[in-house]
């Protein structure tokens, strides 16, 4: 489905956050503006996701971190009202699966969360990191750091966590509001671009195994 009727529809609901723009003018903008034409066009989204002949890789990293940050906002938004302390106490993915909290400073330590206080922090760890220029440098005269793309490993793996608990807590929801295709849409994108560059291990992406390929063997 394109990508203008994806927007649209969460656009009328609730946001998470503010989303994360780029600077009109910039190369990440143009990367942005040239992958969102792309998905637009309707075209394979297995090859979306390839790095275009000539691009910088960390640009285009870059891009879809951002992007991906601001869909899953989006998409979590949509479910966080049914996502609070009473019906989600951990940050889990069914009964096999339960994710610990930790950032190096106020969480030294992993540390069980509710799912929302999760979610939250997690968010915010992400535009904390996407709005640092010195990680993510908005200038081409500054390079990105040696430790950009396992950043975007650990962002995106982090992300990924949000989808588990989507899909298998709160689908419901997504289908009641008629928002399955939606969602679908974004998960291959991103599932695609994951495996593409090989971002995110094999164990990571378990709990979500089975969808991944009914849903990802279909563009």
């Amino acid at each position: 489905m394109a990508l203008n009727g994806f927007l649209e529809f969460f656009q009328k609901g609730k946001t998470f956050r503010p989303k994360k723009r780029f600077t009109a003018g910039t190369i990440r903008y143009s990367l942005h503006k040239q992958a969102q034409a792309s998905l637009e066009s309707g075209i394979n989204l297995r090859q979306v996701v390839k790095l275009p002949p000539g691009e910088n890789m960390n640009d285009w990293m870059a891009v879809h971190v951002v992007d991906f940050f601001n869909r899953i906002n989006l998409i979590y938004g949509t479910v966080s009202e049914y996502c609070n302390e009473t019906v989600c106490p951990t940050m889990s993915g069914g009964s096999r699966y339960e994710y610990l909290w930790a950032d190096g400073e106020t969480f030294k330590k992993p540390t069980p969360l509710p799912a929302p206080r999760y979610i939250e922090l997690l968010m915010d760890w992400i535009e904390s990191q996407i709005n640092n220029e010195a990680v993510f440098p908005v200038s081409t005269d500054v390079p990105f750091p040696k430790s950009f793309l396992p950043l975007c490993r650990k962002i995106l793996t982090r992300l990924f966590r949000v989808f588990v608990h989507v899909y298998i807590h709160h689908f419901d929801r997504i289908v009641n509001i008629g928002a399955e295709a939606h969602v679908n849409t974004c998960y291959k994108h991103f599932y695609y671009f994951v495996q593409e560059f090989d971002l995110i291990s094999p164990k990571e992406l378990e709990p979500l195994a089975e969808m991944s390929s009914r849903v990802c063997t279909a563009t």
